[in-house]
């Protein structure tokens, strides 16, 4: 290896650009495996910001299950500065996933149409890492794994995820610990399963945020889950402007209603009852 000095042996302000193989950056980055995997299949030019897009979409899926899985880790050890940490940080990382429809957002049917044949029946809802997303926010569905029983290994671990507590799952389990009144049939169900809100844990969450100082941490957490749930809402919403614009009421690529399915998405809210529970305190 080469040093980076000058002539009188002194540290040199020239970076040191002599390595033996690969730098320093491409070996812990990837940088080059990254920057090659984009591998187009037509002649439109806007296809490369399609395409990219929708990779950076993933991992930025990716960083988030990261930052949810040890939320609802810490949750479940009962360190909660540590879940809201994981959190907080959640929601930076949402809000630049959320910018990803930035490029997208006005595409028109016509330059769609460009290229979307490329895709053939590929569509975004097959994405096992966002799909691991929606898990942990407790949309749970088993026949969200059928598109994926030709990949073993995400397959298992999807099928992993299904069963496991969702973060939600977790802060409820906490309030419980914490002596608040969640009812056994919420607690004890089937986790596989989507879940439903409870009048019970509603009662839960209004008596939280009626008296906030009595127990500032779970109303703390209280209101970083919501603001997760606002950029949750924000994406699936986002999803469907983009969408909408660009194929307006078209059957989408994977065979789905298209912006029909996504409207129904955007109405729902996840972690309801901290929405519902707003209107009786």
């Amino acid at each position: 290896m080469s040093q980076n000095l000058d002539a009188s042996g002194a540290g040199s302000d020239t970076p040191n650009l002599d390595f033996d193989g690969t730098t320093p950056y491409e070996d812990y980055v990837q940088a080059d495996v990254l920057t090659h995997l984009q591998h187009l299949r037509s002649d439109d030019p806007g296809e490369m910001v399609f395409l990219v897009t929708t990779q950076v979409m993933e991992l930025w899926f990716t960083v988030i299950v990261h930052e949810w899985e040890t939320a609802a880790k810490a949750l479940r050890e009962d360190r909660v500065q540590v879940a809201m940490d994981a959190l907080k940080r959640s929601l930076r990382e949402l809000e630049a996933l959320n910018a990803s429809w930035r490029p997208l957002a006005q595409l028109t049917p016509g330059q769609f149409n460009q290229y979307r044949s490329a895709l053939g029946e590929g569509s975004g809802f097959q994405s096992a890492m966002y799909r691991r997303m929606e898990f942990l926010l407790g949309e749970k569905s088993a026949s969200m794994l059928v598109p994926h029983r030709g990949a073993p290994r995400v397959h298992a671990e999807l099928e992993k995820a299904l069963h496991e507590p969702s973060l939600y799952d977790e802060v409820l389990r906490l309030l419980s610990r914490r002596g608040h009144d969640v009812p056994a049939e919420v607690l004890d169900r089937d986790l596989s399963q989507r879940y439903e809100p409870s009048p019970r844990v509603e009662a839960v969450w209004t008596a939280l945020y009626a008296d906030p100082e009595a127990e500032l941490d779970l109303h703390r957490l209280g209101e970083v889950l919501t603001d997760v749930a606002e950029f949750v809402w924000r994406w699936r919403n986002d999803h469907l402007v983009a969408t909408r614009r660009a194929m307006g009421a078209k059957t989408g690529t994977g065979g789905s209603a298209g912006v029909t399915w996504l409207e129904k998405r955007a109405q729902k809210n996840v972690f309801p009852e901290l929405w519902t529970a707003r209107s009786y305190v």
